[in-house]
């Protein structure tokens, strides 16, 4: 059966049409219990997603906003660029590893722990760039900066996943990315004012220990633990109610009877259904889950910093060890393979035009300041913005129209359509920022083509993640740890090779070289996995549910989704 097929997944009933107004299944199957994520309230959701998008927009800046301090670097220290070239080497390596060495964390220990180590880290990162003195110094500081965004690499896109259905998930990736880029783009124009205003390239460093230690803080109190034990959720209520009433409920999306509480119950008495619907019963005045002494402890333990897994033996070592140990495994996925490289790529050409920013536009003819470099970076971030509308809610919506012409059925490669207009644009904006700011060009051409490569990023960001949390949506986590460790190992070759490729073939010849690679890797790559994508789903059904088992003789519930 295609249902059978990892990614393929049925959004609407079977008798559903596309000319039907039918609301979606949710997918995954809420339970009936109100600790569930995807039970929250819509106000303890987007509280939620500004919390994770947060971070992540702050530590995509701190690991970007060495950039702007280089000049001064090299004037007051005589750190070389080549060196600080090697730093920002360093710290996609250490992103890489990070996110690889503490996802386990994750799986034995709930969410927040990660979230408070890489806060930490970001903290005591941009205090020792703030007091850099040596290349040692400069090196080190991009190591712990890159350790601060590991959360961002995988745990964000899981904690979206916690509280979204799967015919959200596309807007969820989109609002992820969309944060990922205000650092990303941000942070060098924000460093950039900090150091021209302030006197000093130290205050960069003062004002990231500043924000990560204000973002620590309200996380420890306001973030919400958002693992839940589904699989052992899903036992007591067909132990409760029987497999039979399991078997028959299907919810959609606006349907209220899967929420447990009075205000579930008011909407059903409203409509008139009768209560035996309800999955639940009215909670009873003493009720545990209503008294406010109840409400506090179930606080206090939501925001606890280690919330461990029911099954962790010990301190649960043993365990942590061997998920790192089978985890080479998820990189026999296809969709795994290509997620990384299509983000990835978006990583690498980064570094390349924020080094041609640097280098080529503060001569003539543009003889620009540290401000005005930074402010380079708006057509990109409003590029960025404009892919994340394109790439997450359209393609969002796009899929479930073609469930609805497919029966019901939705196929992870639906939304790869919507990489044919990133395809062309991303390219184009490489040719008209490389060759425009090689023949010096007036400036509107070349921040022309910064827009098209910001629409690029967007697009390949959502787009990308999205298709490997539709692929394989029980190995979210592990699948988002591989793609960023493939991710942060191309960016890293990327900072190694960048100054030393645009030396040897200039500026205009590399950029001609990357808007190829580009195009390859967005259209063709792309075309590949839209032809052969299911076939390669299918014959990794093996593989796939190899991982699944591992991870239940691990007994770890259902992590990722």
């Amino acid at each position: 059966m295609d249902e059978d097929v990892p990614g393929t997944c049925r959004l609407y009933d079977v008798e559903a049409s596309s000319t039907t107004s039918d609301a979606p299944l949710l997918v995954p199957q809420p339970t009936d219990s109100p600790h569930d994520p995807l039970n929250w309230s819509l106000t303890r959701k987007v509280w939620h997603t500004i919390l994770v998008c947060s971070v992540t927009g702050l530590t995509a800046a701190i690991s970007n906003d060495a950039g702007s301090a280089q000049d001064q670097m090299n004037e007051q220290l005589g750190i070389s660029y080549d060196v600080m070239n090697d730093a920002a080497g360093i710290l996609f390596l250490g992103i890489a590893m990070a996110t690889f060495l503490l996802y386990p964390s994750t799986i034995l220990y709930g969410r927040r722990i990660q979230y408070m180590i890489s806060l930490v880290f970001g903290f005591l990162g941009s205090i020792w760039f703030a007091r850099t003195q040596t290349a040692g110094d400069s090196i080190g500081s991009q190591l712990f900066c890159g350790i601060s965004e590991s959360c961002a690499e995988a745990l964000v896109q899981l904690s979206l996943c916690d509280i979204y259905f799967s015919h959200q998930r596309g807007s969820a990736i989109a609002m992820y990315v969309l944060a990922t880029s205000v650092g990303t783009f941000m942070g060098p124009l924000l460093a950039g004012l900090i150091e021209t205003g302030q006197g000093t390239f130290r205050w960069i460093g003062w004002w990231g220990a500043i924000s990560s230690g204000l973002l620590l803080v309200v996380f420890f109190f306001g973030l919400q633990e958002s693992y839940y034990d589904r699989t052992l959720a899903e036992r007591e209520t067909r132990k409760n109610l029987g497999d039979d009433a399991i078997g028959d409920r299907h919810f959609k999306a606006g349907d209220d009877r899967h929420i447990l509480g009075e205000e579930a119950m008011a909407k059903s008495d409203e409509k008139g259904a009768p209560a035996q619907e309800l999955i639940a019963p009215r909670p009873r005045a003493n009720d545990p889950a209503t008294t406010s002494s109840s409400r506090s402890r179930a606080y206090l333990k939501s925001i606890a910093l280690i919330t461990p897994s029911r099954q962790v033996r010990g301190t649960g070592l043993a365990q942590y060890g061997r998920l790192l140990w089978t985890f080479p495994r998820i990189f026999l996925l296809p969709a795994v393979v290509y997620s990384g490289i299509q983000w990835g790529a978006q990583d690498a050409w980064l570094t390349f035009y924020l080094t041609t920013e640097a280098e080529t536009w503060y001569d003539a003819p543009y003889n620009y300041t540290d401000k005005a470099a930074g402010l380079m970076n708006v057509p990109s971030l409003i590029g960025a913005i404009i892919g994340c509308l394109y790439a997450g809610p359209l393609s969002d919506w796009f899929c479930l129209w073609c469930a609805r012409r497919r029966g019901g059925l939705r196929e992870s490669e639906d939304r790869l359509v919507f990489f044919v207009l990133p395809g062309l644009v991303s390219p184009a904006g490489m040719l008209l920022f490389g060759i425009g700011s090689d023949r010096g060009w007036h400036w509107p051409v070349p921040y022309l083509g910064l827009g098209f490569i910001g629409f690029g990023w967007g697009c390949a960001g959502d787009l990308a993640l999205s298709y490997l949390i539709d692929s394989y949506p029980e190995l979210v986590l592990e699948g988002l740890v591989a793609v960023a460790l493939i991710n942060n190992l191309i960016a890293m070759v990327g900072a190694f090779v960048t100054q030393s490729w645009l030396d040897s073939a200039g500026v205009a010849g590399t950029y001609i070289s990357l808007a190829v690679l580009d195009f390859v890797i967005i259209i063709v790559l792309t075309a590949i996995i839209m032809v052969y994508g299911k076939r390669w789903r299918r014959a990794s059904v093996a593989r796939y549910s190899v991982c699944l088992q591992m991870k239940e003789t691990m007994n770890l519930g259902n992590f990722g989704g």
